[in-house]
């Protein structure tokens, strides 16, 4: 397989003005498309409120897919701080905040508590 290294400066720099290119134009085309005063598509208004949650599903399936609870500390870390993600987002309904807290408990319990 080819790698970035094995370009010339051109291609290098041909490779980084594409990426440069898509990373702006998702960036702006969403402004450009709904400039202020036009009304969002419902379907867009349907994401915007689905996404959050869906994002959130798929990250806690991705945290706990290989948590073993037959073995080591049975996977009581994952859980304690999956439980603290989900009181800290239910008292505080602010999902950095949840997330921050829920990492920081993970964190503590593996380095801590269970070396």
């Amino acid at each position: 397989m080819c790698g970035i290294t094995e370009l010339t400066i051109s291609e290098q720099a041909l490779v980084i003005g594409i990426c440069a290119l898509a990373t702006m134009t998702t960036r702006f085309l969403p402004f450009l498309l709904f400039w202020r005063g036009k009304e969002m598509p419902p379907a867009v208004r349907y994401l915007g409120r689905a996404l959050p949650a869906a994002v959130f599903a798929l990250l806690i399936v991705y945290c706990l897919k290989n948590v073993s609870f037959l073995s080591g500390t049975r996977g009581v870390p994952e859980l304690a701080a999956s439980a603290v993600t989900a009181a800290v987002h239910l008292r505080r309904r602010n999902m950095m905040l949840s997330m921050t807290a829920g990492t920081f408990c993970y964190m503590f319990l593996i380095q801590v508590v269970f070396p």
